[in-house]
């Protein structure tokens, strides 16, 4: 396929130049991650790389899908609906999408159409949302099978940033675990402002492993950025969210 060419479905494969820079920098994250899991001597096929799409075109992601990439993250429901809607429609459609911002109830329902994962859970409240939302996608026929939710802690306590403060996390936790349509994945985290990542991730990995001793299924990690995709990975990451480093500064205007 040239640069101009379409994907299929009416999603344009974006023009030659950027092709050539969405496989430069891939490659360049690709070789950073598996450098990073040879340093902590794990299995670089345990460690899932979630390109972050969020404010970027439907191009993007189709040129990113034929270089092999099959999971993407968006933050924002109002954008990433378009872009679902227009890989579906592309001959051999297997991708799937990840939620990974703050997610406020009103848009639970609408996510619960198209996320294969919701990444950011981190009230009650949100998790009866969802669970909601599972079951009318499931009577609408646009879903079979469970949302994975990995649920978000404050790791210094700041819920306004986004995540369940820690005294509250097995709470949330368990009521993902009993919800109908949900399974529980396991944690996500972003470091504080202006930690020191590879102590924010070694916090997070012992809040997990706290975690695993009751739910002990929920093996998930959510972890990482451009920024620090090594040390999440050095303590435990499953899966590194990364976004600049791939797709590059964020567009003036948002699709």
């Amino acid at each position: 396929m040239t640069g101009g060419e379409a994907t299929g479905g009416g999603v344009a494969g974006g023009d030659t130049d950027r092709r050539a820079y969405l496989t430069e920098h891939l490659d360049a994250v690709r070789s950073r991650l598996l450098d990073a899991c040879r340093a902590a001597d794990r299995d670089p096929s345990g460690v899932t790389l979630l390109p972050v799409t969020k404010f970027f075109p439907a191009s993007d992601v189709a040129i990113l899908r034929d270089l092999g990439c099959r999971e993407f993250g968006e933050s924002r429901e109002q954008d990433a609906a378009p872009k679902v809607t227009a890989l579906r429609e592309a001959p051999g459609d297997d991708v799937r999408w990840h939620m990974i911002g703050h997610l406020q109830r009103n848009k639970a329902r609408a996510v619960a159409q198209w996320a294969y994962a919701v990444h950011s859970v981190d009230s009650l409240r949100l998790v009866d949302a969802l669970q909601r939302g599972v079951d009318r996608a499931r009577e609408d026929g646009v879903r079979d099978t469970d949302l994975e939710v990995y649920v978000q802690v404050s790791l210094d306590g700041d819920t306004h940033r986004g995540g369940v403060d820690r005294g509250e996390l097995d709470a949330v936790a368990d009521a993902v675990a009993q919800a109908s349509g949900l399974t529980l994945a396991g944690l996500m985290a972003v470091p504080p402002l202006e930690s020191d990542p590879d102590a924010a991730f070694a916090d997070l990995a012992g809040l997990h492993q706290w975690l695993l001793r009751s739910h002990p299924s929920a093996t998930g990690l959510s972890a990482g950025m451009t920024g620090d995709l090594e040390e999440a990975v050095r303590h435990g990451s499953t899966c590194v969210r990364v976004g600049t480093a791939i797709l590059g500064p964020r567009p003036v205007t948002s699709p």
